[in-house]
């Protein structure tokens, strides 16, 4: 541990040198480098529009990508920003001096309300040409409109609300679908459905918005210049298309809920933020007279939908007179003031403008700006130019903002795809959390981060919170690569031995009993955590010294049996005389290597349970690796431990059936000891076959001898078939047990009769028993009274043998009348045998002239040919043809050599000028000689009828067609 802890030091030490090199070329103490190789585009984007109005802008409006401006006194352009290239502009066709006050345009698009100075109101839908006048609205100047984002359609609003200059609001709807020849007014009705008050009287209604909550719940925003009124209600299931008359209903005998605020500076504006995939807002933003009041929108508040209000005052260079807000509008982060010269952002998240954008004065003074609810562009525009604003990851420097006001989880959120930035924001938290005393979240943040590691070691040294310290150690080892080998090394090292030094501390405190387990319960985790099994397994045996030197056997223990130590575990045991867990572990694992070292010492003090677990190892033991454990615990003397020791190597040798020889001479040698019964009957279960016995023969022959158990050692000899001295041996036991063995060597009768006379002789000379030696001569048959006299005293009357003597005369007699009566049958039966040769001589057989040849079924007698008793006949050379091939070689040959003769005296004599009487003679010889080799290949050709013969029988699993000639035979038939 001490070099260790030298290695750490030495690495403080680096660290330090480094840091201030560090410090010195300036990166950053996170580790990253903030280096930006282009200029980052700013979140708001301006571009201006190339388009020069012929007249002057009046108002402008856009939803959907649908871009509607009012020029002049009677011109109206659209745009479809999708294409750009095709605008489309309508004339309003007014001869009076009318003029466009504002416009309204919904969330498709589609509906286009146009308000007049005049208190009238003009219809445009997006697909008509011509303006359609909204008669039912006449005498009303209109100054906000609350689209129904829900009902509404390209060719129908539904019920949507209108606000007045008067503070009226009313319910109106349009649509262009019910029109007729006769009816040619959209609007299809407008009804009065609420009045706004502030404390002076009647005041316009400046901003209208619908939304709808949960269970059919209905939420309308209405603002006046002071106020803004909530209006909440259920609609009734099936009568939305009815409208909103139901809620307002409601509110008529008390006031809504409302925010109010003192100051006012002649008119209000409410901006919402919607995110993408949304249907409803999310956030809202009101521009009153105070500043801008900003909060949530939170649709499960059964009387406001308002939530997490607060007011953002104006900016200091804001003149409530002169140079006050004109417009406001909402992004996720930001909410844009527009002022007549420019345009300021502030940040909704702590108030700070964080963005401005001065407009130059050739381009006039700014009348309005808005924001596309569905695109999400800004628009801004003078009399003379428009411009358009592109809102470009706003969320980039948010986390900053939520940083510096300690949400440090939401600052997260927005920079976990930036490293650099999360590292910063962990950075700031770990150091908030330390500050405030909460040292755990300290730790488990700095372990996250790229800072120095000796740097937040050394401060939780010093705070001397230990535990926030292992907490951070814990995090870094969890967050090191599998490749960081040594840094692994260290903080596991480093880790096992605060554990250590923390239970130490624990242990002796009863009052921390609870803290004492938890922390060994963390430890144990530690140790057994597959994430650090690689590592302590490399470092075991520093893991061992740190545990050895606090003298911690439990964690030992545990360790060993987490890295499959078992040999120090069990030892372990072994030491402390835990004889029983010892033995639990072995069995537990089942590691036979581990049985073969401790079973010496385990059967010294608990034998039965030790033979117990080797008998439920089974075949996984060696049972002759065994047998030392065995050796040693059995030269005690004691009758229990044998009995142990027998237990196990019956078991094998019954159960396991094994065959190994020093087993079974093992087991013969506890027998010999211990149980002269079980030897002899073993002896006998093992047979008498020395090709099936597994125990040494000789070796069991001394060892019987050795202890004097003679009855074994008379089986071992019959075994190894030494019967003279089975008999020999026996003779000293039992004479019945010598009488079986004499008649063992059943197939040698000259040894079994010198083994009777041996028995006899014993009979006769040592036991002096005449008539035991009488029953020896109808034991064996072999024995004669002859045989046995010689053994008898000269004293022996004959009358003890009378009985004896005239047996064996009448045995005689019946063997010269058996060889009498056996001489007869022999005569008679080769009288009958010269009968029959005779009679073979003279059989003959018939052959028709038709008969023809059994192999090539031509006439037989045009050849020689042979006549068969079984009635086959064969032509002379068609029988040869057959028979030859099958002819064993030595007969081939024969049967060669016999045709080059025959041919050789068939051939006429050349010497012409011998004397007759010579030539007679020569001839004479050369015929006799000549019969007799036709006789020696008839013997040969015809000893059987090939059909019926042997022949037939041995050529059953010759192919019919030979392989060698397979193949031509094959292609003869195609």
């Amino acid at each position: 541990m001490a070099s260790i802890l030298d290695e750490y030091e030495d690495s403080l030490s680096r660290s330090a040198s480094l840091q201030q090199s560090r410090a010195n070329v300036g990166i950053p103490h996170s580790g990253y480098v903030n280096a930006r190789l282009e200029k980052e585009t700013p979140v708001f984007n301006k571009q201006r529009i190339d388009f020069t109005p012929p007249e002057k802008i009046n108002s402008l409006v856009v939803s959907c990508n649908q871009l509607c401006m009012s020029l002049g006194r009677d011109t109206l352009f659209r745009i479809d920003l999708g294409k750009a290239d095709e605008p489309n502009q309508v004339e309003l066709g007014r001869k009076d001096e009318a003029r466009v006050y504002k416009m309204f345009l919904d969330h498709t698009g589609s509906h286009l309300v146009i308000a007049l100075n005049t208190s009238e109101c003009l219809y445009l839908n997006r697909s008509a040409q011509k303006v359609r006048t909204l008669s039912r609205w006449k005498g009303h100047l209109i100054e906000s409109v609350g689209w129904n984002k829900f009902l509404g359609s390209e060719t129908n609003t539904g019920p949507i609300l209108v606000g007045t200059a008067q503070g009226q609001i009313y319910e109106a709807e349009i649509s262009v679908s019910e029109g007729s020849l006769f009816s040619t007014n959209p609007d299809q009705y407008f009804r009065l459905v609420y009045s706004l008050e502030e404390e002076a009287g009647p005041t316009q209604v400046c901003c209208l918005e619908i939304e709808r909550g949960l269970d059919g719940k209905c939420f309308i925003i209405a603002t006046t210049r002071k106020r803004l009124f909530q209006f909440v209600g259920k609609v009734p299931e099936g009568t939305e298309q009815q409208g909103f008359g139901f809620v307002f209903g409601m509110h008529a005998d008390h006031l809504p809920s409302f925010r109010e605020f003192p100051a006012s500076f002649g008119y209000s504006e409410i901006a919402f933020y919607t995110p993408k995939l949304r249907s409803s807002p999310r956030s809202f933003a009101w521009m009153m007279g105070n500043g801008v009041l900003y909060g949530t929108l939170d649709y499960g508040r059964p009387d406001s939908i308002l939530s997490d209000e607060r007011v953002w005052e104006y900016p200091s260079d804001v003149d409530m007179a002169a140079n006050k807000p004109i417009s406001i509008v909402l992004t996720q982060f930001h909410f844009l003031l527009l002022l007549p010269d420019r345009v300021k952002a502030v940040c909704t998240l702590n108030g700070q403008v964080v963005f401005q954008d001065l407009f130059l004065e050739k381009f006039g003074s700014l009348k309005r700006m808005i924001k596309d609810p569905t695109v999400g562009q800004i628009w801004i525009h003078t009399e003379k130019v428009v411009f358009r604003y592109h809102v470009q990851r706003e969320s980039r420097d948010v986390w900053k903002m939520y940083m510096n006001i300690n949400k440090f989880d939401l600052a997260k959120e927005y920079c976990k795809d930036r490293p650099e930035c999360l590292d910063i924001v962990l950075a700031r938290e770990a150091e908030h959390s330390f500050q405030n005393k909460r040292y755990l979240d300290s730790a488990k943040c700095y372990a996250l981060t790229q800072n120095y590691f000796e740097e937040i070691a050394l401060k939780f040294i010093e705070a001397k919170q230990e535990e926030a310290l292992m907490e951070f150690l814990l995090k870094k080892l969890a967050s090191l690569k599998s490749s960081e080998k040594t840094q692994t090394t260290l903080l596991t090292t480093w880790l096992t031995e605060l554990y250590l030094n923390r239970l130490g501390a624990l242990e002796g405190d009863t009052s921390k009993r609870n803290l004492y387990d938890e922390t060994r319960e963390k430890f144990c985790s530690f140790l057994s955590s597959p994430r650090n099994k690689e590592c302590l397994f490399n470092n075991r045996a520093s893991i061992y010294e740190l545990l050895a030197s606090h003298g911690d056997t439990e964690h030992m223990v545990y360790f060993s049996v987490i890295m499959q130590d078992y040999e120090r575990v069990v030892a372990h045991h072994c030491q402390h005389d835990d004889y029983d867990e010892a033995l639990n572990v072995l069995t537990r694992h089942r590691d036979e290597k581990l049985f073969y070292k401790f079973s010496p010492v385990l059967i010294q003090h608990i034998p039965k349970k030790v033979v117990d677990a080797w008998i439920s190892m089974g075949t996984k033991l060696d049972a002759r690796k065994l047998i030392p454990a065995l050796v040693n615990y059995s030269q005690s003397g004691s009758t229990q431990q044998i009995s142990e020791a027998i237990r196990y190597m019956e078991f094998c040798v019954c159960e396991l059936e094994e065959t190994e020889q020093a087993i079974h001479n093992y087991l013969l040698s506890l027998y010999a000891l211990c149980r002269p019964d079980s030897l002899l009957s073993y002896l006998e279960q093992a047979g008498t076959n020395p090709n099936r016995i597994h125990y040494d023969l000789k070796y069991a022959l001394r060892l019987c001898a050795e202890h004097g158990h003679h009855r074994a050692c008379v089986h071992v000899y019959k075994v190894m078939e030494l019967y003279e001295e089975a008999v020999d041996l026996a003779l000293q036991v039992d004479v019945d047990l010598a009488k079986s063995c004499a008649d063992l060597p059943e197939e040698d009768e000259e040894l079994r009769k010198k083994l009777w006379l041996k028995i006899a002789r014993h009979v006769v000379q040592e036991e002096k028993d005449v008539k035991k030696a009488m029953a020896c001569l109808s034991s064996c048959n072999l024995l004669k009274i002859e045989d046995v006299l010689p053994f008898f005293p000269d004293f022996v009357t004959i009358d003890h043998f009378k009985e004896a003597i005239c047996n064996s005369l009448e045995d005689y007699n019946r063997h010269i009348e058996e060889l009498k009566r056996e001489m007869e049958e022999a005569t008679q039966s080769a009288k009958r045998i010269r009968e029959d040769i005779q009679e073979m001589r003279n059989k003959y057989g018939s052959v028709e002239p038709q008969e023809k040849c059994a192999a090539c079924d031509f006439p037989l007698l045009n050849r020689p040919f042979y006549l068969f008793l079984c009635g086959h006949m064969f032509h002379y050379d068609c029988l040869f043809q057959a028979v030859f091939p099958n002819l064993p070689a030595y007969k081939q040959a024969k049967l060669e050599d016999l045709q080059k003769k025959l041919g050789a005296t068939s051939q006429p004599s050349k010497a012409h000028h011998r004397p007759k009487d010579t030539d007679a003679t020569s001839l004479g010889k050369g015929q006799q000689s000549r019969e007799q080799i036709k006789a020696d290949i008839d013997d040969i050709v015809a000893a059987e009828c090939v059909y019926c013969g042997e022949l037939m029988i041995r050529s059953i699993d010759k192919p019919f067609i030979d392989p060698q000639k397979y193949e031509e035979e094959r292609q003869s038939w195609l």
